[in-house]
């Protein structure tokens, strides 16, 4: 896999990006760049317009309006270059169930004009890469959910792209394999220098890999920023209550603040630090649904 170096352009810049089913819009002039190096958190529930922007971005969907670049190039989704730029994990699950590990990567190695010993030498690499040696051999029907993931994520790095289009990675996972697939997109970062674009609607997901994050409501990006700016723009304190039976919140930049406050309020309250979805609410008005739900 190849290193980003520093360059005049971002990994991706996204301008003025729309997308229109009938009456329904599902994108509304969308602008995002991606730095090269760096992980985005594209943040928001379901339906909010993630999978449509990266299906526009791979080419399987065409946009209404708007344009792309991909390291300062148009995008074009008939040239060979942006294929060979980019690499993509859908959401879904679509690894050939008939087949090994090992010859889902070697299809898809041939797919991009990979032969002989460099195509061997690169299935090794990424297996390595990916923890999945041991598994070459192993139906893919037989796998684990975490391990289809990571042969998933494997087959997408096996061309060496620069940017990586990761959408929902750890959907469906258990706390375990998602912990290993979240390892496994940081070593891809550091180790390889790989620019990643992870859709989510894991709020700790996004916290916890991405250096910043852009969130998405009804087909708008409603704001972006580093985790930690994005949190203290509202606070670092949350208070917790109940009233008329809705569930409130009040926001404070000091524990103290919150304390005092707390001694206001005739019932149970709770005091805990900001995370993002106090910030999706701040923004949207909406609760982030609870994936694990």
């Amino acid at each position: 896999m190849e290193h980003s170096s520093v360059r005049d352009h971002p990994a991706i810049r996204i301008r003025g990006l729309g997308k229109s089913y009938g009456a329904f819009q599902a994108l509304q002039g969308i602008h995002l760049e991606i730095r090269h190096g760096e992980i985005l958190a594209f943040l928001g529930p379901n339906g909010a317009g993630k999978t449509t922007t990266i299906n526009i971005l791979t080419g399987l969907l065409r946009q209404d309006e708007g344009e792309i670049w991909y390291d300062g190039v148009r995008f074009d989704p008939q040239q060979l270059h942006h294929k060979r730029l980019i690499g993509v994990a859908p959401q879904h699950n679509n690894l050939d169930r008939d087949l090994t590990v090992g010859e889902n990567l070697q299809v898809h190695g041939l797919l991009y004009g990979l032969r002989g010993r460099e195509l061997d030498g690169r299935i090794g690499h990424v297996l390595d890469f990916t923890d999945l040696q041991d598994r070459r051999r192993q139906a893919v029907d037989e796998l684990s959910g975490g391990l289809k993931r990571r042969l998933i994520i494997a087959r997408a790095l096996l061309h060496r792209p620069r940017i990586l289009l990761l959408d929902e990675p750890s959907t469906g996972l258990d706390p375990v394999s998602r912990r290993n697939v979240h390892a496994l997109i940081r070593k891809l970062n550091r180790e390889a220098g790989v620019s990643v674009l992870l859709t989510t609607h894991y709020i700790e997901e996004a916290d916890s890999l991405a250096s910043r994050v852009a969130f998405i409501s009804n087909g708008r990006i409603v704001a972006a920023g580093c985790p930690e700016e994005l949190k203290a723009g509202i606070g670092r304190y949350v208070l917790e209550y109940v009233e008329d039976d809705r569930y409130k919140t009040l926001c404070f930049a000091e524990r103290a603040e919150a304390v005092r406050a707390a001694e206001q309020f005739p019932h149970d309250v709770h005091i805990r630090e900001v995370t993002l979805e106090d910030v999706y609410i701040g923004l949207t008005g909406k609760k982030m649904e609870n994936p694990h739900g």
